[in-house]
């Protein structure tokens, strides 16, 4: 059975992008065949850094979107990842709506996986209270990610109402560990995997590469709860 996963969080810069990295990178380092789906076609998560994985999707266009649908049909094998951009839900979910697409993945025997990234700001869970009330079908899964790369507090969301719905959604929560800047940063300038970055000589020095992999382990272990 495939998995399908729509990373969001509506806001721009609180990870989204990054976090779909990492799980493609999961996904390949545990063997798992996947497809990478960039909406955002200015700043292309997987035809930058994973091309061989990549498939473009235009959220305006539902001959695009329709392409999901196909996608989970032909590839029962492989798990989809759509990193979607900032300010899309509204677009994506007209598309859902009229298409009944959540239950025809559900027909086809794929689990949806409904990802909100988060920075520790209330927009933030405010964002994430709507999404809660826009899709309460069961056979949806939730994963709350707060990333600790875009906010160090999330002691308030920890304690408000929506958290508590979310639990009471049997979400998933992750969290992310934050990368050390300056490693991101060549990671990204480099153009390169995470898997390189932890792996390559001539990407990262010994010290490095070793900082990426504990990065990596340790976010590993959090997504290791996809699966229990």
């Amino acid at each position: 059975m495939s998995n399908v996963h729509f990373i969001g969080g509506e806001k721009g810069g609180v990870g989204k992008s990054m976090t779909s990295r990492l799980l493609a990178q999961y996904l390949i380092d545990a063997g798992k065949p996947f497809i990478g789906l960039d909406s955002d076609q200015s700043h292309g998560t997987f035809s930058r850094f994973y091309s061989e994985f990549a498939w473009p999707l235009i959220i305006d266009d539902y001959d695009s979107l329709d392409q999901l649908i196909i996608l989970a049909q032909e590839n029962p094998e492989s798990d989809l990842i759509v990193d979607l951009a900032a300010q899309t839900s509204i677009r994506l979910g007209k598309w859902i709506d009229e298409s009944d697409a959540l239950a025809l993945f559900q027909e086809l025997g794929s689990q949806v996986y409904l990802w909100h990234v988060m920075d520790d700001g209330a927009d933030s869970v405010n964002l994430l209270n709507g999404l809660l009330n826009r899709y309460s079908q069961d056979f949806i899964k939730i994963v709350v990610v707060n990333n600790l790369g875009r906010g160090e507090c999330f002691e308030h969301f920890e304690q408000s109402t929506t958290y508590q719905k979310a639990k009471d959604r049997n979400a998933i929560f992750i969290t992310l560990a934050k990368l050390q800047p300056q490693l991101a940063a060549r990671i990204d300038f480099a153009n390169t995997s995470f898997w390189s970055a932890a792996n390559n000589t001539e990407v990262m020095n010994i010290i490095e590469r070793s900082r990426v992999r504990v990065w990596l382990k340790n976010n590993y272990s959090q997504f290791d709860k996809l699966n229990p």
